[in-house]
């Protein structure tokens, strides 16, 4: 039997009641699939069960390790760390840190389906809300706190300490409003605790520290008990693999194929480097460590895919890019198991998704063709984009350990685990019988995430000498000018939050032994990973370039110093610690030589494809896709403009989430339709129709007289009969009434920011929502996940109901009916069948669909020079309402791909004229949610059918 059958036939034994694949192992990959995933860790197996969901839609993740065999040093808590540099490790290694002490360091990263979180320590927080709004405040809308914390809710399911008495003692809360209840990730406590801890938050409190409520509510400042992606039940790991994965190989169209390497994306009209494509004598297969054992692969047949068929067309999706510069278009990668071999390809109809990590992603796309102009020709590698963003920015969180072991006796140590037999044993039995005991506490839970101000009085000096850096001073030299633009704009943030009390400079990691391990959070530091030939079985050179930046420095000295204040406080006193490293009487260039040679990663490394403008180095945008690109998107830690004060899995889980969404999202107009639904039943109609059951209506009068170049009169309807235990309601907005008019969308007030609001005009019997110029502003991105909720989950919808949607413009009307289970679902249709019939509909529409400009006193971002998605222009004091409201609503369609002037355009037909009145008018209270939801998911909708119509091809 092969390696191949034989490790296939221990997967699906009886014992274990899984299986790796939900395919024949010798059956050739399909043709092509709508979605390429490149890397099956966190990141990427998320991505993929996500886009699965959709069961039209077929889903390929490539993953260049093995499947882990469910051995116990993946499983048991008790091993936590003990698989790094093993066969599931990539075992990659920086370039020599001459800033330290000239040697190398390890850098470790899981080569195996599941990534990384098969070997971490089980962390499981996200960093503060600071770090997410410092995201969003970067050019990045939608990723601030309030847009990522539903992901990270959505990922896992978390499970409370069942002990008040042991929640007491170890300050362990939470807040519910914040956790997930049926995510795939069970988080939770292990059921042993060792009473350390408590004399460590003890003692950091009587030193001004607070601990923390619960750390991951958004507010991380200080020493917190962290929960772990542990199963409650039985207390094993619960990484990617068997939350994202094993649950759901049966579906037909989730495909995951490991032992394969990808060693280039394939971009139309960019040829390849024959050392990249062609199969080498030489080359790594596992970093820079030992072969990984079987490169043959699971779930791969005898022979690649195939173009697409001639014709066929690829799909068409909503950027948030300026069109003028997006051109690439990816069609599939090329892979092969290792360097010897032929290179193989399989093409994507739809995207390809790299989620390979931040080192190997980088390595990647500059291998594709993707990157630094320079760093290409130097590898003759033909070149699709000139990003020099690719690669740079390379931010991780550097620790340095320390040695102050404990003497007290009577307080039991995880050392015993190691030094005693007998002691190892019993907990062994205990773990093994009934899944209690020290074996389940191998993650370091009790940390702290320290404020710089609350540590030191040096804070505000060191903070000034970080503020007056000249820029390029502690960067790599030759840096593209945008590198160092977004630099300055980071390092302008970093100084501002972490001179506040609740934003963390460094981490304590402590393990109940005697080691305080302090590690900086916030780095000013940036480092690189370039290719460092065009063989993709060379690792790439990777140089975090740590404390290059004396500020980290400097905030690592002061760590280690508050650390003797800690260990002085009564509490630890009672530990009988011995400071060994540092010594007691350490001076502060004994601290020095300790960090020189001390210092490595906490295995963080991200930033090397920064979600940012291209004007600031950036190189994906909000939705993630690559600039200059149509279907390419990275999906990994890489994205991240600036490191979060966390450990990394939770935030990387809730980053594929959104992203899973966006995706969604962006792909909407091809949506599947539900079996229920028919599309045949669309139809023409001169007249509009009513309903007395329920209706959100939304009718723009546009005058000639405030848009000289356009008068029409348009109207959207969705009309519904609400199942019982649903109120009904309606949402009637109106324009240019006698006396009063809307100038706004509605949207979900619990959601978006209430900034200025306009009149809603209703019959005093139909309650409306609170309105606001923010509405249109917001991405499409929830669109996907409303109608899925609504079409999948939703308690409520207990009865079908007769559904309608009817859009009207100058004497035509097109009415879809068909029977749904909510309004929600009828979106599905307006944005299913009406782009077929959009050309009719607006062919008496005077629109320019060129490149002709439109009177405006609105700078374009063409104009301005900026990019389009982060594009803010200048309102003058006094605005209006509705001039706002003109100005974001030409900000989202220029972003979401339409040129400035279509834009321009079409303004008038999404709001109306200028308002007579403007007043507040509030929500009622007893609106439910889903109602919410499905009004602004009808509005979302049309703004996807109008910038489906203007991406016809």
């Amino acid at each position: 039997m092969s390696a191949v059958l034989a490790a296939s036939a221990l997967f699906t034994t009886s014992s274990l009641g899984v299986r790796l694949r939900g395919r024949d192992i010798n059956e050739p990959l399909l043709e092509s699939y709508d979605y390429i995933v490149v890397g099956c860790g966190i990141s990427g197996l998320v991505v993929t069960n996500r886009l699965s969901e959709i069961a039209s839609r077929t889903v390929l993740c490539i993953e260049a390790g093995e499947a882990d065999r469910y051995e116990a040093i993946i499983q048991d808590p008790v091993y936590v760390g003990a698989d790094i540099g093993g066969i599931y490790d990539w075992d990659l290694e920086t370039v020599p840190q001459t800033q330290l002490d000239g040697n190398t360091r390890a850098m470790p990263q899981g080569k195996v389906l599941g990534g990384g979180s098969i070997l971490n320590a089980m962390c499981w927080n996200r960093g503060g809300s600071d770090d997410f709004n410092a995201w969003e405040a970067l050019g990045n809308p939608g990723w601030g706190w309030d847009g990522i914390l539903p992901y990270f809710m959505k990922s896992e399911t978390y499970t409370p300490i069942p002990s008040e008495e042991i929640a007491g003692e170890y300050s362990i809360h939470y807040n519910p409003a914040v956790h997930g209840t049926s995510g795939p990730v069970q988080v939770s406590y292990p059921r042993y605790f060792y009473p350390q801890s408590i004399n460590l938050f003890a003692g950091m409190n009587l030193l001004g520290l607070p601990t923390q409520f619960d750390p991951n509510d958004g507010t991380s400042a200080g020493p917190a008990f962290v929960p772990t992606d542990l199963d409650p039940n039985n207390q094993t790991r619960s990484d990617a693999r068997r939350t994202y994965f094993d649950p759901y190989v049966g579906r037909s169209n989730f495909h995951v194929i490991t032992g394969q390497h990808v060693t280039r994306i394939l971009i139309d009209g960019v040829s390849s480097n024959q050392a990249v494509s062609n199969p080498t004598a030489g080359g790594n297969t596992n970093g820079n460590g030992p072969s990984s054992g079987d490169n043959n692969g699971f779930g791969f047949g005898p022979a690649g895919s195939t173009p697409p068929l001639p014709g066929k067309r690829f799909a068409r999706s909503t950027s948030s890019q300026d069109p003028r510069t997006a051109s690439r278009r990816v069609t599939g990668v090329e892979f092969a198991p290792n360097a010897t071999a032929p290179r193989r390809t399989v093409f994507a109809t739809r995207e390809v998704i790299v989620a390979a990590g931040a080192l190997h992603s980088a390595q990647l796309l500059q291998l594709s063709g993707i990157g630094p102009s320079s760093l290409l020709a130097e590898f003759n590698i033909p070149m699709a984009l000139d990003l020099p963003g690719v690669g740079n920015n390379l931010q991780d969180h550097c620790l340095v350990g320390t040695f102050y072991p404990y003497n007290n006796a009577s307080y039991p140590s995880p050392t015993e685990l190691t030094t005693n037999a007998t002691y190892n044993a019993k907990a062994e039995q205990e773990y093994d019988t009934d899944k209690t005991g020290p074996w389940t506490a191998g993650s370091p839970n009790a940390l702290a995430f320290n404020p710089l101000p609350l540590i030191t009085n040096n804070s505000a000096s060191i903070l000034a000498n970080a503020s007056n850096q000249v820029p390029t001073e502690y960067l790599v030299a030759g840096l593209d000018p945008t590198i160092i633009a977004g630099f300055i704009v980071q390092k302008q943030s970093l100084v501002r939050r972490l001179a506040e009390n609740t934003v963390a400079a460094y981490e304590i990691i402590n393990n109940n032994a005697g080691s305080l391990t302090v590690s900086v959070m916030h780095p000013f530091s940036r480092g690189t990973c370039y290719i460092q030939s065009a063989d993709p079985f060379q690792p790439p050179a990777i140089d975090p370039r740590w404390l290059t930046n004396p500020v980290d420095r400097q905030v690592l000295i002061e760590a280690l110093l508050f650390n003797r204040r800690i260990l002085a406080t009564p509490p630890m006193l009672e530990l009988q610690p011995a400071q060994f490293v540092p010594p007691i009487d350490a001076d502060e260039d004994a601290i020095n030589q300790i960090i020189n040679n001390g210092i490595r990663t906490e295995f963080h490394p991200s930033g090397t494809l920064a979600m940012l403008p291209l004007e600031l180095g950036g190189v994906v945008d909000s939705h993630l896709r690559v600039w200059g690109t149509r279907n390419l998107r990275v999906v990994d830690a890489g994205i991240f403009p600036v490191i979060p004060a966390a450990h990394l899995q939770a935030v990387v889980y809730g980053v594929a989430e959104k992203a899973a969404d966006i995706i969604k999202a962006d792909n909407l107009p091809a949506y599947n339709l539900p079996s229920s639904f028919t599309s045949s039943t669309l139809s023409a109609n001169s007249t509009s129709r009513s309903s007395a059951t329920g209706s959100v209506g939304l009718s723009r009068n546009v005058s000639a007289s405030s848009y000289p170049s356009l008068s029409i009169n348009a109207t959207i309807g969705l009309l519904s009969s609400i199942p019982p235990k649903i109120t009904t309601r309606i949402l009637s907005l109106s324009s240019v009434v006698p006396s009063t008019s809307t100038t706004a969308l509605a949207s979900t007030p619990s959601t978006f920011p209430v900034a200025s609001t306009a009149v809603v005009n209703s019959p005093p019997s139909t309650p409306s929502l609170t309105i606001t110029e923010d509405s249109l502003s917001q991405t499409l991105t929830k669109s996907a996940t409303i109608i899925s909720q609504s079409n999948t989950a939703s308690p409520m919808r207990t009865s079908t109901s007769s559904t309608s949607v009817m859009i009207s413009l100058p004497g035509v009307t097109a009415m879809a009916s068909s029977v749904a289970s909510s309004p929600a679902e009828a979106v599905i249709v307006v944005t299913k069948t009406l782009p077929s019939t959009l050309p009719a509909l607006l062919s008496s529409l005077d629109i320019a669909r060129k490149s002709e400009l439109l009177p405006t006193s609105i700078e374009s971002p063409s104009q301005a020079g900026q990019d389009p998605q982060s594009y803010q222009p200048f309102l003058p004091p006094g605005l209006s309402s509705h001039e706002k409201l003109s100005t974001s609503v030409v900000g989202v369609l220029t972003s979401a791909g339409l040129p400035y002037p279509v834009a321009a355009s079409l303004v008038p037909i999404i709001i109306g004229n200028p308002p007579e009145t403007s007043v507040g008018v509030s929500g009622p209270p007893d609106t439910t949610q889903m109602e919410q939801q499905e009004m602004r998911a009808a509005m979302e909708a049309f703004m996807q059918w109008v910038l489906n119509y203007f991406r016809l091809e």
